[in-house]
């Protein structure tokens, strides 16, 4: 078992705090400080394996959500809205909500990897996930402040045609239309600045360019073409 100095007890009752719950919470402290150590700072007493914990923790508990307040949902929206609420970008949406960045251990090279950070927060997002079940064996410590986040998401992702993953839109579309898929072409910036989308993305079916976009991961540039070129399709057919 790790010892756990005053200083990150603090800080780990402090993000315990953000998520409104109690420093007297029947919590395993030790996990929850493995749950913010990056494989950076030890290649054995890491986030990983609690992650592994977490990505269940949280495809339950997105679907707990959407069987209780969207049961009406087809089970194939069910599907789309869950991979939404479980991806990357929201997961590390919420890790900066609470701003785990602050307390997350990670060695001077990794912490250099502004590319690499979305899934940096995500993955300890997802293994202080696994930290606070393991500490009961059960979602007490996470459904109470999850479960609002995933309501209001789930709420926003159902009234969107594409579900926000766009990619899957528009190659449905194109399969539709063409019996084809898109293709992307992806560019990297030679010197991007601080903080800045990193990657250029294009998508084309044929010869016609139908969007491009700009993220700081190829998925991300992929997703922001997508978008464009699934919108432009999308308007014409409107009223």
């Amino acid at each position: 078992m790790s010892v756990i100095y005053p200083r990150r007890q603090r800080q780990l009752e402090s993000l315990l705090k953000k998520l409104g719950l109690s420093a007297k919470s029947p919590l395993k402290w030790e996990l929850l400080d493995l749950a913010l150590t990056h494989p950076s700072i030890s290649e054995s007493a890491n986030y990983e394996q609690l992650e592994f914990v977490g990505d269940a923790v949280v495809r339950l508990v997105a679907a707990l959500v959407l069987w209780e307040d969207f049961h009406h949902q087809r089970v194939g929206d069910f599907a789309a809205i869950r991979s939404v609420l479980v991806s990357d970008r929201v997961l590390a949406q919420l890790a900066s909500y609470y701003g785990l960045e602050l307390h997350l251990l990670v060695a001077g090279s990794a912490y250099g990897d502004k590319a690499g950070q979305e899934t940096r927060l995500a993955d300890a997002f997802e293994a202080v996930l696994g930290a606070l079940y393991l500490s009961t064996n059960n979602l007490d410590l996470i459904r109470p402040w999850l479960d609002p986040h995933f309501k209001q998401l789930a709420t926003e992702i159902s009234l969107d045609p594409a579900k926000q993953n766009y990619k899957a839109a528009l190659q449905e579309w194109t399969q539709g239309q063409y019996k084809t898929l898109p293709e992307y072409r992806v560019t990297q910036l030679a010197s991007p600045q601080h903080n800045q989308e990193r990657f250029i993305a294009e998508v084309w079916l044929h010869d016609q360019k139908l969007g491009s976009g700009k993220g700081r991961s190829i998925k991300a540039a992929e997703q922001a073409a997508a978008k464009v070129a699934f919108l432009a399709i999308e308007s014409p057919q409107k009223p």
